[in-house]
C-alpha cells in the first residue's frame, strides 16, 4: 500500500476561502505534438534518463547507479562514475551477461514487495569493503563485478538467491536459497548455515507484512566484525491461508499463499545470533509476548545489537539493546505514539554512534524531529512546524549530520546540522527545487537529486556545503531530450488552499488545457486518499499528466488529512475511520471545482487506484450524482480482507472495533452507487486480493445495479508495461466517452 509521488518546490500559503497560485514561467503556447498514452509508456521515458540506486564507493571515489536503456526503459544496467577521471563506464551488461531465465516465485514475489516487479535486468547492488567491485544479482544468480570491467559469477543455479550481501569486510557472501540461510568465503562455494525445518519454516528472510509493510526487506544482519550474524526465523503456520487464484491469459494457477488478514494471527517471529559458520546460535531474548512485531534489527559500531520491538497495536516501541553473546536483553528506551488515538511510524531515520549515543527521529512532539539519545539523557535536535522526514547523512568527524525536511508543505529540501545541538539546520539546496538526497558511509559527499514544475528530476553530486561538484544526470530540456516534442505545449501546475470543514488548509494542484472563453471543461480528478502518500508537491509532473490534459481534460489532486509531512495532527483524523474525513475533505475539492466558470459542473470524474480505487467506491457512495463518473482500480472493498500491519495501525482489531471495520468498508453501501463506475483489478493481484472486487462484483450483480469492469490476466496489484499501460489508459478515457465525460466541441 506504499505509494508514494515525488514532493516538490516552494508554496506560500494563501488564507482565502480557495486561495491560488499561478506560476508567470509558463511556457509560451505553440505547434506542440499532442501526447498519446502509447508515447507515454513507450521508450525512451519522457522524464529522460530515471537512473536508480546511486551508490558512492566507500572511498567516495566513484559512483555507480543503475541506468535504464534508451530503447527498454524498465531494463537497467550497473554504470560507474570515476569522479578523479570524469569518465562513465557500464560495469555490468544486463543483456550479454544475464541468462533471461524465469525467477522463481518468491523471487517474484520479493520484487512485487519492493516495487520493482516490472523492472528487469539489474534491480539492486552492493559495493564491497575495499571499494574494488560490487555485488550484483541477476537472473537469480551472483556475480562480481570489478572496476577494471572483469565479470566473476559466483553462482549458478536453478534456485535463486534471494537477499544476496557481501559481509562489512568483504570476506563472506551471504544469500537465502531454499528457506535457509547460506554463507561463505567469497570465491568458494556457500553451505547452508540453518536447518532445513519444512515449507513454513523461513530462515533469513523478512516476512510478509514487513516487506510490504514495514520497508523492511531483509531477514538476516551481519555484524560489524563479520563474527557473528543476527537471523530471523519465520514460522509461517499460524498464518491463515488465502487460496489466490492467479489467473493468466491461457491458464489459472493456484496459490495457498499465507496472508495475514486483519485480527488473525501473525507468523511466529524469532531472533537468532550465530557464528558465519552457524555455530554458537542463541536465541534473543524478545520478551515474553510474542504476538509483536520485530521492525530493526541494527549492530552499533562497538558489535552491541539493537532490536526494535513494536507491539501488535502499534502504538509502542521498545529499542532493545541485546548481547550478542548470550542473547540477553534489555529495554534501552521506549517510543510512545505522540498522542492518544494515534500510531508509531516506523523510520530509518536514525543512526548509532560511535560514542555509544543514538541519532533519532522522533513524531514524540507533534512533528518529525531529530533527538540525540546518550543512553540517559534526550537532547532534541531540531524543532518547529515543518517536519524533518529522513536522515541524509552522518559525518562524525564534523560532528554535522544532514536531514531532509519539508519547507512550506509542498517541497523538501536539504540541511545540515550540528550533532550536539549548538547549530540549527543550514539550508543545503536551492527551495526552487524540491529534493532528496543520500550521502556516503562518511558523510562527506551529498547525491542530491531534484525536479521542479520546470525540470524533470536530474541529479549531482554537492559537497557538504551543498555547492555541485559534478552533475550526475543533467537531464536538460533541449533539443535532443525526449520530452522537447511536447515541451511548447506544456502546461505549468496551479497551486492553491481550500479549507476543509474544520478550516484545515487543503492543498490542491490544477493543470488546465488550452481553454477557450465561455466554454466549461471537464476535470480528471486523481485522488490516493489513504494514510501517507503526498500528491500534491511543485515536483515535476509525469507526461501522464500532462497527456490528460492534451486530452481536454483539466487534471486536478488535493491532499486529504491523513496524507503525510503536515505533523501528526493532519494525519490522526484517519484513526479507525477511514472511508470518512478524507471522503469528505475530497468532497471539498469537488465542490470547490464546480464554483469555476471554466468548469462543466457535470463533468467531474475521479480516479484511483489501490487506497485510491478504495476512495472511489466511497466518494461515489457518499454523495450520489455529484460526480459524473469514478474509476477504481484495484480497490479494497472490506478492511477484513487487508493485511494486519497495515490495517490494525490506522483500524485497530476487527475483533475489538468491528463497528469500525463495518463503517470502513465499501461492501454494505456498494448498491448505493448511481453513477458511471468502471472497475478495474488484475486477476493475479497478492497484495490487494482479487477477492476484494469479486465480493463487490456480485453484490452489485446481485442487486442489478450498472457498473462496468476491465480485468488484466495474469498481473498482479501493479498492471502496467509498455503495452498493457496505453491499454489500461485508453478503456478509462472510453469509458469516460462513452458517458459523454468529455471536453466541449
Amino acid at each position: 500500500m506504499r505509494h508514494l509521488l515525488a514532493a516538490a518546490a516552494i508554496l506560500a500559503l494563501a488564507t482565502p476561502l480557495a486561495a491560488q497560485e499561478s506560476d508567470p514561467m509558463t511556457a509560451e503556447q505553440s505547434e506542440s505534438a499532442d501526447l498519446t498514452f502509447e508515447r507515454v509508456f513507450a521508450s525512451p521515458g519522457l522524464d529522460g534518463a530515471s537512473p536508480r540506486q546511486a551508490k558512492l564507493s566507500p572511498d567516495g571515489r566513484y559512483l555507480t547507479l543503475l541506468r535504464n536503456r534508451e530503447d527498454e526503459r524498465e531494463r537497467y544496467d550497473l554504470w560507474g562514475y570515476d569522479r578523479e577521471s570524469g569518465e562513465w563506464t557500464m560495469l555490468v551488461d544486463s543483456k550479454a551477461l544475464g541468462s533471461g531465465r524465469e525467477l522463481s516465485e518468491d523471487e517474484k514475489m520479493q520484487r512485487e514487495r519492493a516495487r520493482v516487479g516490472n523492472l528487469r535486468g539489474i534491480i539492486t547492488y552492493q559495493w564491497n569493503s575495499d571499494g574494488s567491485g560490487v555485488l550484483v544479482p541477476l537472473d537469480g544468480d551472483l556475480y562480481l563485478a570489478k572496476l577494471d570491467g572483469t565479470v566473476t559469477r559466483l553462482t549458478n543455479t536453478e534456485e535463486s538467491e534471494l537477499n544476496p550481501k557481501l559481509s562489512p569486510e568483504g570476506r563472506y557472501i551471504s544469500f537465502v536459497r531454499d528457506r535457509q540461510l547460506w554463507t561463505g568465503p567469497v570465491g568458494e562455494d556457500a553451505q547452508p548455515i540453518t536447518p532445513k525445518e519444512g515449507e513454513l519454516i523461513r530462515w533469513g528472510e523478512a516476512e510478509f507484512v514487513a516487506q510490504e509493510e514495514m520497508a523492511r526487506l531483509t531477514g538476516y544482519w551481519w555484524g560489524p566484525k563479520e563474527d557473528r550474524i543476527a537471523v530471523q526465523r519465520t514460522d509461517e503456520s499460524p498464518v491463515g491461508v488465502v487460496t489466490r487464484a492467479a489467473i493468466g491469459a491461457t491458464g489459472t494457477k493456484v496459490y495457498d499463499q499465507r496472508y495475514p488478514v486483519a485480527g488473525s494471527d501473525n507468523a511466529i517471529v524469532e531472533l537468532f545470533v550465530m557464528d558465519p559458520d552457524g555455530g554458537n546460535r542463541v536465541k534473543v531474548d524478545l520478551g515474553e509476548e510474542t504476538d509483536i512485531y520485530l521492525a530493526r534489527v541494527d549492530w552499533a559500531p562497538d558489535g552491541t545489537l539493537y532490536v526494535q520491538r513494536q507491539n501488535r497495536e502499534q502504538t509502542r516501541l521498545d529499542m532493545l539493546k541485546v548481547d550478542p553473546a548470550t542473547g540477553n536483553s534489555e529495554v534501552w528506551f521506549t517510543e510512545e505514539a505522540a498522542t492518544e488515538d494515534y500510531w508509531i511510524n516506523l523510520s530509518d531515520s536514525y543512526r548509532f554512534l560511535k560514542d555509544g549515543s543514538l541519532l533519532w527521529w522522533s513524531e514524540r512532539d507533534g512533528y518529525g524531529q531529530f533527538y540525540r539519545f546518550d543512553g540517559n539523557n534526550w537532547q532534541q535536535l531540531t524543532s518547529g512546524d515543518e517536519p524533518a522526514t529522513s536522515l541524509v547523512g552522518v559525518n562524525e568527524e564534523t560532528g554535522e549530520f544532514f536531514y531532509q525536511a519539508t519547507t512550506n508543505v509542498l517541497t523538501q529540501q536539504i540541511y545540515r546540522a550540528a550533532l550536539d545541538g549548538q547549530a540549527g539546520g543550514a539550508l543545503l539546496t536551492d527551495p526552487g527545487f524540491t529534493n532528496s538526497a543520500s550521502m556516503d558511509e562518511q558523510g562527506q559527499t551529498l547525491l542530491v537529486s531534484r525536479s521542479s514544475p520546470s525540470q524533470p528530476p536530474q541529479s549531482y553530486l554537492a559537497d557538504t556545503d551543498g555547492q555541485r561538484l559534478a552533475w550526475v544526470q543533467e537531464n536538460a530540456l533541449d533539443e535532443d531530450h525526449p520530452y522537447a516534442p511536447y515541451l511548447a505545449s506544456h502546461v505549468w501546475p496551479e497551486f492553491g488552499t481550500l479549507p476543509a470543514e474544520d478550516g484545515t488548509p487543503l492543498h490542491y494542484m490544477m493543470l488546465k488545457p488550452e481553454m477557450e472563453p465561455g466554454k466549461q471543461y471537464p476535470v480528471f480528478i486523481m485522488h490516493y486518499g489513504g494514510p501517507g502518500p503526498q500528491i500534491v508537491d511543485r515536483g515535476w509532473k509525469d507526461a501522464l499528466a500532462q497527456a490528460i490534459v492534451d486530452k481536454g481534460y483539466i487534471y486536478f489532486a488535493l491532499d486529504n488529512r491523513g496524507s503525510a509531512n503536515r505533523g501528526v495532527a493532519f494525519e490522526q483524523p484517519l484513526y479507525r475511520a477511514m472511508g470518512g474525513v478524507e471522503v469528505r475533505d475530497q468532497k471539498a475539492g469537488a465542490q470547490f471545482l464546480k464554483t469555476l466558470d471554466f468548469v462543466d459542473p457535470d463533468k467531474l470524474a475521479i480516479y484511483g487506484w489501490s487506497y485510491g480505487g478504495y476512495m472511489t467506491l466511497k466518494r461515489l457512495q457518499a454523495d450520489p450524482g455529484l460526480y459524473a463518473a469514478g474509476i477504481s482500480g484495484a480497490p479494497v472493498t472490506r478492511w477484513g480482507l487487508y493485511d494486519t500491519h497495515y490495517t490494525e495501525r490506522f483500524m485497530g482489531d476487527p475483533n475489538v472495533v468491528p463497528e469500525a471495520y463495518e463503517a470502513a468498508s465499501a461492501i454494505p453501501n456498494a448498491t448505493d452507487i448511481s453513477d458511471p463506475l468502471l472497475l478495474i483489478h488484475g486477476m493475479a493481484d497478492d497484495n490487494v486480493v482479487f477477492e476484494n472486487s469479486s465480493e463487490l462484483i456480485s453484490v452489485l450483480q446481485e442487486n442489478n445495479v450498472a457498473f462496468e469492469m476491465m480485468l488484466y490476466p495474469g498481473y498482479t496489484h501493479r498492471v502496467s508495461g509498455e503495452n498493457i499501460s496505453p491499454h489500461l489508459w485508453n478503456t478509462i478515457f472510453r469509458f469516460l466517452e462513452s458517458h459523454d465525460v468529455t471536453p466541449p466541441q
